[in-house]
């Protein structure tokens, strides 16, 4: 019997997080949102000073801090507030004061760029050395000036920053309509017993080993998504749309390359990890083949990519358990790692279970003042505790940046985001396969690492060239329709799986429930993160300290340097296809072993 999904207010305390930490009530951030409607006006105060002097240009880095310092949490408070129950309108309105502040605030700055863009190099040096504490924003001040090209003149720059807030128009709607306002139908199994849909328990039924549920969850769900299919085509629409404004107003050739470029990330990387994985199908359809056989099935199909192949092997793992085994595998990082997961799981950094409209999903804030938060919508089976020690990893990669790092480069950029996430998961993998001989529960773990393989590397990587597909499709100037999508994702899918899987009519629609496709090419990353974590867990594994070591250099890193040359610390170089074939090769090696123990 499914566990009845509880309202916000009858949630156990002890399993939300406490984010009393950031405000201590809704009246406290009232009260800062109030104040930090000064800051624009300190902002302007700078205004055609920057490159006056060095003591103008250091007083207005440290103002950006002090801003950086206050708005963080101002909006950390709104949009987990908002996240708890996405149909509460007080927390919406909250976030999008949250939002309309740091807007005010952009607007404000916009001149920021180009001043600092004209200070001659020869200035700019004799500043640095004029004054010493200059020397703590050298980084942000070379991130700034690398991108001459794409800087406008200071009332353009105005005007693309007060459009930020129309530019978060489709995710926001996308978000509301998929969390708040999309309610599916109860399902029923092979004995007649009614399960609750919602998208929080999409996947975990589709994990079922009732085929009968199986494929009951996967039409009601895609039927009601097809219901909405021309609302969320059109919101994907207007998200492309805005990105190809900014890219064009900044003078760069497609919406990747624009999007890339914020990170230092050569837009080289992205192509190459989609032929990489094209040239590695093979082992992906070996895999398809597999579960196929394992499952005894004459066909498979879409809604059979879930359950685990060793199904009778599965065991429920609390939350408690969870955690304690997640301590276990990450012991290997040192005593002062253990402790800082020991403070998050004791002092509410996580809220843990699902709840009537709480957001779908799981996430690590990335706010660390005062430390990281974690929402979780746990299960208690194995994939929830993988999502445990992804989540953290996250959380405390974080926590590392915001230590070690001026706050000016503690925040790390979006292409190392899912590397020490990915990381725990594969420590916390190869610590349980470390642990047992029993042929049916090593089968049965080989079979979710087999999974993440192909949901990170490959199903990520075709969510990365369907992104690519949208981006081109709206750069030729054609609309993103949902007959468009649709067919163009159903294409994608079958070279994907290959022959052997039946890509169902409904699975055309899935594009409509993926919110990364409003990150801003975002998705692949988890593929290249996924690659390069395989390689650091390997390394830590075989040389124990001096990789641990280097390892929490780059995780301390923050943006101090660029995502290449951060990852090379840790012993990885990503501006090759090296990590992402070497990934692809073990998922190999996992499929003969689990063909010899079944």
């Amino acid at each position: 019997m499914a566990k009845k999904i509880l309202k916000r207010s009858e949630v156990p305390v002890e399993n939300t997080w406490n984010l009393a930490d950031m405000f201590e009530s809704d009246d406290a951030w009232l009260a800062e949102y109030e104040a930090l409607k000064a800051l624009p006006a300190k902002i302007v105060e700078f205004q055609g000073k920057l490159g006056e002097s060095a003591k103008n240009l250091l007083d207005y880095f440290k103002l950006e801090d002090e801003i950086e310092l206050r708005l963080t949490p101002l909006y950390g408070y709104a949009s987990c507030k908002g996240d708890e129950d996405t149909a509460n309108g007080f927390y919406q309105d909250l976030r999008g004061k949250a939002m309309s502040t740091y807007v005010a605030i952009a607007g404000a700055a916009s001149f920021a760029t180009p001043e600092i863009m004209a200070i001659p190099e020869e200035t700019l040096e004799s500043f640095f050395k004029s004054e010493p504490e200059l020397e703590t924003y050298r980084r942000p001040i070379y991130r700034i000036r690398r991108r001459a090209a794409h800087v406008l003149s200071p009332e353009c720059e105005m005007i693309l920053a007060t459009a930020g807030e129309m530019a978060d128009a489709p995710d926001n709607i996308g978000s509301i309509l998929r969390n708040a306002d999309m309610r599916f139908p109860s399902v029923v199994d092979g004995e007649g017993n009614e399960h609750q849909l919602t998208d929080g328990t999409f996947v975990p039924l589709l994990e079922s080993s009732d085929v009968t549920l199986r494929k009951n969850t996967f039409e009601a769900y895609y039927g009601r998504l097809g219901e909405f299919k021309n609302t969320i085509a059109a919101t994907l629409d207007g998200q492309f749309k805005q990105l190809r404004f900014f890219a064009n107003a900044r003078k760069y050739n497609s919406t990747l390359e624009a999007s890339l470029d914020r990170t230092e990330v050569p837009v080289e990387v992205y192509h190459n990890l989609i032929k990489a994985v094209h040239e590695n199908f093979d082992k992906m359809y070996r895999y398809v083949a597999l579960r196929k056989k394992l499952l005894g099935v004459d066909e498979l199909h879409m809604y059979d990519v879930y359950t685990p192949i060793v199904a009778d092997a599965a065991s429920e793992i609390s939350y408690s358990e969870a955690k304690e085994t997640v301590l276990e595998a990450l012991q290997i990082l040192g005593e002062d790692y253990i402790e800082l997961l020991k403070e998050g799981f004791n002092n509410r950094w996580i809220d843990v279970y699902e709840n009537e409209g709480k957001r779908g999903g799981a996430y690590s804030s990335g706010n660390s003042r005062p430390h990281p938060y974690v929402l979780l919508n746990h299960h208690d089976n194995l994939d929830s505790m993988f999502t445990l020690a992804h989540e953290m990893g996250h959380a405390l990669h974080s926590y590392h940046s915001t230590k070690y790092q001026p706050i000016c480069t503690s925040d790390y950029v979006i292409f190392v985001a899912e590397v020490a996430s990915t990381c725990n998961e594969i420590l916390l993998m190869r610590h349980l396969l470390a642990k047992t001989t029993d042929k049916k529960e090593r089968a049965y773990l080989i079979n979710h690492f087999l999974d993440q393989f192909k949901g990170t590397v490959y199903r990520q990587t075709m969510f990365a060239e369907f992104e690519l597909a949208m981006g081109e499709m709206s750069e030729s100037g054609q609309t993103l329709t949902a007959d468009a999508l649709s067919a163009k994702y159903h294409e994608l899918n079958k070279l994907y799986f290959g022959p052997d899987m039946i890509s169902d009519d409904g699975i055309a629609l899935e594009w409509a429930r993926i919110p990364h496709f409003f990150y801003n090419y975002y998705v692949f990353q988890y593929a290249t993160g996924f690659s390069a974590a395989c390689a650091i867990a390997s390394r830590i594994l075989e040389e124990g300290k001096p990789a641990v070591d280097d390892y929490k250099k780059f995780l301390s890193g923050g943006c101090s340097t660029d995502p290449i040359s951060l990852l090379k610390i840790a012993g990885v170089d990503m501006s090759t296809p090296d990590p992402v074939n070497a990934a692809l090769k073990l998922f190999g090696e996992l499929i003969t072993e689990m063909e010899e123990l079944c």
